[in-house]
């Protein structure tokens, strides 16, 4: 599923109009990218958490040539899923 798609779906579920939906996952989308930025986190019970993580250095392999490279430390968004979201995924 695409954005376009996951628009539609909402919009279909809630009742509202597509541009409505629209804004309302921009808007999501938005307000969970800056408080990843500020190295936050964001809950949503029964779905899971969004959070930053930190990578550390390390030496890597360039797979086309076989070289040794570095790869340096990162910082790293993550999705950690909830106790209901995986219930629902089993069934």
């Amino acid at each position: 599923m695409n954005k376009n798609e996951l628009i539609k779906m909402v919009a279909g579920k809630t009742k509202l109009k597509v541009t409505d939906a629209e804004k309302a996952i921009n808007g999501t989308i938005a307000a969970i990218s800056a408080e990843l930025k500020k190295k936050g986190s964001v809950t949503l019970v029964g779905f899971g958490t969004f959070k930053v993580t930190d990578r550390k250095a390390r030496a890597g392999v360039n797979p086309k040539t076989g070289q040794k490279i570095h790869i340096k430390a990162t910082r790293v968004p993550k999705f950690i899923a909830g106790k209901a979201l995986k219930e629902k995924i089993k069934k």
